[in-house]
């Protein structure tokens, strides 16, 4: 990382779009054309590809590879994989094949400024993306809803479709319809059509494959995405993601700070479980700092605190603005997926920030309209997949939950269910529970 970096706003990308579609393969291609990644690791990769007959699959092993030699690896890397442009530092989230993709989405998602979405150009490819159980909709809507404000989309595999002009038109204008419905501003959204396997589009623009396209590579759009707010004048929240023991050290938490600022010396309290403890020291990407602030990935040394004490899902804040652990809350959703109905007494499992809790449907108060938020109808006895509803939950083991109005970061969450994104929806009210 160069010092120049260190001036660069930062930003999380997260990469997004149905399976297939190509995102390993483009991530993997971009990666290496802007030489954040060694060329002998890709020569290696295609030696092994080759063996195997796979030899399209170079790019998207890397990034394969990486994650697992990341998961293998000891190190507490808060950094996922990053990048530069001319303009930003980027922390690109999770490398896109992973199999339980939408549950990471929504808890990294939660964690992501901006997200790439690539679709297949390809025949028949594009048209199963966007098909009722298609993740390429689904994917959409969950960005939108966990908050990530701004989207791009790389029109994949133009090499399958000859460049063709009328095949990305067509792609495009379907696209930037499902992002307007899902509430995206399209005209803030830049298209690239690109061809990750013959490296077109990637840097720079290849006029004699697409002399038709008169905007930017896909390095350049990623440096039309705009520096989000940092929420610092808020209560601070810092949502755990794991929690170390390190020798010498101490106990050291290690997550995302979404609000306010945490400084070295301050004392914080960890809610639920109630505990409180003295920060003596901060640091991000292997760097000590004085103070964090919002979208600093941090792991912070905590004296007073021990490790048992403290688990993924539980939220660091000042003692004078708790984390607020919610007794209920009531939530305006929208149902994604579900095979028949959802009723009162339903109790499948709650995503917020980076807990995980099973979670009651007390009462569904009303069926509203998703494109106005109108009321449809009251206390209707069940809801169904693309229904919007408000519901009266409560989670069955201990959570922090903000309201979406005063804290978004933490008012945002999923319902999931055997493996599926049932719901995703966000906190009108929160009954807090007594601590």
């Amino acid at each position: 990382m160069s010092s120049a970096s260190a001036k660069k706003p930062h930003l999380n990308l997260v990469v997004i779009g149905h399976v297939d579609h190509g995102k390993s393969t483009l991530m993997g291609r971009f990666l290496y054309e802007i030489r954040a990644i060694d060329e002998r690791i890709i020569k290696e990769y295609e030696e092994e590809a080759k063996k195997i007959g796979k030899e399209s699959f170079k790019y998207a092993w890397v990034l394969d590879r990486l994650k697992e030699e990341r998961e293998r690896g000891l190190t507490i890397d808060l950094g996922f994989y990053k990048f530069e442009t001319q303009k930003y530092f980027f922390t690109l989230i999770d490398a896109p094949g992973h199999r339980d993709f939408v549950k990471n989405m929504v808890t990294g998602a939660s964690q992501a400024d901006c997200a790439l979405l690539v679709v297949s150009a390809k025949e028949g490819e594009y048209e199963a993306g966007m098909s009722p159980g298609g993740q390429t909709r689904e994917h959409a809507f969950l960005a939108k809803t966990m908050g990530v404000d701004q989207i791009m989309v790389a029109i994949n595999k133009m090499d399958t479709v000859n460049y063709s002009q009328q095949r990305y038109e067509e792609v495009k204008s379907g696209i930037a319809r499902l992002l307007r419905m899902v509430g995206y501003n399209i005209n803030k959204v830049q298209f690239v059509p690109t061809s990750a396997w013959e490296g077109v589009n990637i840097i720079k623009v290849d006029k004699s494959k697409t002399p038709w396209y008169n905007g930017p590579s896909l390095l350049e759009a990623f440096d039309m995405f705009e520096e989000p707010p940092r929420p610092i004048d808020k209560p601070l929240r810092i949502p755990i993601q794991d929690v170390y023991s390190i020798r010498g050290v101490g106990t050291v938490p290690v997550g995302r700070v979404e609000t306010g600022v945490l400084r070295v010396g301050d004392t914080v309290v960890f809610m639920p479980p109630n505990v409180k403890g003295e920060v003596k020291s901060i640091e991000t990407h292997h760097t000590r700092i004085e103070q964090a602030i919002p979208g600093d990935n941090i792991g912070f040394n905590v004296k007073g605190v021990e490790k048992t004490q403290l688990r993924r899902g539980d939220v660091a804040g000042h003692p004078t603005s708790p984390p607020t652990v919610a007794e209920e809350f009531v939530g305006r959703i929208f149902v994604l997926y579900h095979p028949t109905a959802i009723a009162a007494g339903y109790t499948p499992v709650l995503h917020v920030h980076t807990a995980t809790v099973p979670v009651k449907f007390v009462a569904i108060e009303k069926k509203i309209d998703p494109r106005t938020g109108a009321a449809v109808e009251e206390n209707p006895p069940f809801i169904k997949q693309g229904d919007a509803a408000i519901v009266r939950f409560k989670p069955l083991k201990t959570v922090v939950i903000e309201k979406y109005s005063e804290l978004p970061q933490l008012g945002r969450f999923a319902i999931r269910d055997s493996g599926r994104t049932i719901a995703a929806g966000v906190v009108i009210d929160v009954v807090p529970a007594k601590v």
